[in-house]
């Protein structure tokens, strides 16, 4: 017989901040590429202030949290749950420190060919459009495949 063990997600934060010029921002990961800042949410912590520290490590700057505009549940190889919000810049200067190895500010149009892994160029693609819902999705790695996509406030009934 086999042990029932409780089920372990790790909970990610991310935010997609914008400036005063509408410019977003980036982070160059050491091994993804470039990104949105993200990262893991500390026991204790909420998610707003996660989002908000997430920005402070990986660029160096103080950001005000929106709305929450994404959720994303990776299904293998582990399981996550990641939460993507929308954030405007309010201050500082980019800095990027040990968890990312460069920060920048890149025009709506360039972001998304400066991301190259396919789940975080499709993880931008999604808050880039956000039309002021919720997206849901479900995916798998090794290889990336989206499993379901809905629309939170309008998921469908049955």
């Amino acid at each position: 017989m086999t042990e029932k063990t409780d089920p372990r997600h790790t909970v990610v934060v991310g935010c997609l901040v914008r400036n005063a010029d509408n410019e977003v921002l980036l982070i160059r990961h050491r091994q993804r590429g470039w990104e949105i800042p993200q990262g893991r949410v500390e026991e204790g912590e909420n998610l707003v202030d996660a989002a908000r520290r997430e920005v402070a490590e990986e660029a160096g700057v103080e950001v005000e949290i929106g709305p929450l505009a994404a959720v994303w549940s990776m299904v293998a190889p582990t399981s996550a749950l990641i939460f993507a919000f929308l954030g405007r810049y309010l201050g500082g200067e980019l800095n990027p420190t040990d968890d990312s190895e460069a920060a920048t500010w890149v025009p709506e149009s360039e972001a998304l060919a400066m991301v190259t892994s396919p789940v975080m160029r499709e993880r931008l693609a999604v808050l880039l459009n956000h039309d002021g819902g919720v997206s849901y999705r479900s995916y798998s790695l090794k290889p990336y495949q989206l499993h379901l996509e809905h629309d939170l406030l309008s998921w469908p009934q049955g």
